[in-house]
């Protein structure tokens, strides 16, 4: 008997067997590439700096957190970059219910491919091609307030703002919010909806009853994204954002590589990661993650 049919055999009658040989490499591999980082970050967070020589000194510490929250600028930083985050998650819902419903329940079927090429297409273009763009759009002699003077109406001042800010990111993830939902809609079978309206139920009392609960999980994927993106990133507010702009990233980058201070930039990104983790345990108590 071959090896191959001795370990399909061997499978087939061990069903746990198997899975953990497929699962298994994969398995290793993350932990030993992302859980590992992850706890190298948590390890690292607690240790301090010599301040003469700037050598790292291993131990337990809470000075990094302890500075983290009394210094009134890495608190303000910090919330900034949640509240944000936040602002970006919500636009990003608002503006991809009605493209997502309408690609998959209203759209034919060449219409749908062309929504669903227009929305996959920005996100083959390069990332900082469309943030300066944007930039070039939002700046003071920029696209859009030449088009506001064009037609009579007075400038705008949200070129390097947090107003910027949240445009831009609103625009770079819109697409990991639409196609999640998009995909929660098209699993909705039609025949619930038309049972919702036989039973009397309107549009709205359908679509909050039915078909937004039914879609919630496609909602949170999508928050997924686009809140973690948000709060990882620190290119766009070095690019649009401007002064009195920065970003959890921001200060990461610079305690990285201009300060040395490992540890407190360690202390400092451990913050979305618990962040990230409260969203997780909300989303779970409101039941996001039952139909998955």
């Amino acid at each position: 008997m071959s090896l191959s049919k001795s370990l399909s055999r061997f499978g087939w009658r061990r069903p746990g067997a198997a899975s953990v040989a497929l699962l298994g490499l994969p398995m290793v591999w993350f932990a030993a590439l992302y859980l590992a980082a992850i706890g190298a970050l948590l390890i690292t967070s607690f240790w301090t700096v010599d301040d003469l020589s700037g050598d790292l000194i291993p131990g337990f510490s809470l000075t990094n957190f302890q500075q983290l929250f009394s210094v009134p600028v890495y608190t303000h930083i910090a919330l900034r970059t949640i509240g944000i985050a936040a602002a970006v998650t919500i636009t990003d819902i608002i503006l991809a219910w009605p493209v997502a419903y309408a690609m998959i329940r209203l759209a034919g079927p060449r219409l749908r491919a062309a929504m669903m090429a227009a929305v996959m297409v920005p996100l083959w273009s390069s990332y900082l091609a469309r943030v300066y763009a944007w930039r070039l759009i939002l700046s003071h002699d920029g696209l859009l307030n030449w088009t506001l003077m064009e037609i009579g109406l007075p400038r705008l001042h949200i070129g390097y703002s947090n107003w910027a800010m949240w445009i831009v990111f609103s625009y770079l993830w819109l697409p990991f919010m639409i196609l999640p939902v998009a995909a929660s809609v098209e699993r909705i079978p039609p025949s619930l909806l038309e049972a919702s309206a036989d039973l009397g139920e309107r549009g709205f009392a359908t679509f909050r009853r039915v078909v937004l609960p039914m879609a919630l999980p496609g909602m949170v994927a999508g928050a997924i994204f686009t809140f973690s993106l948000t709060l990882g990133d620190y290119v766009t507010p070095m690019l649009v954002g401007g002064r009195g702009s920065d970003f959890i990233g921001n200060v990461v980058y610079s305690n990285v590589g201009v300060t040395n201070n490992i540890p407190f930039a360690a202390a400092y990104a451990v913050l979305p990661l618990g962040v990230m983790a409260v969203f997780l345990l909300i989303a779970r108590r409101l039941g996001a993650f039952d139909a998955l």
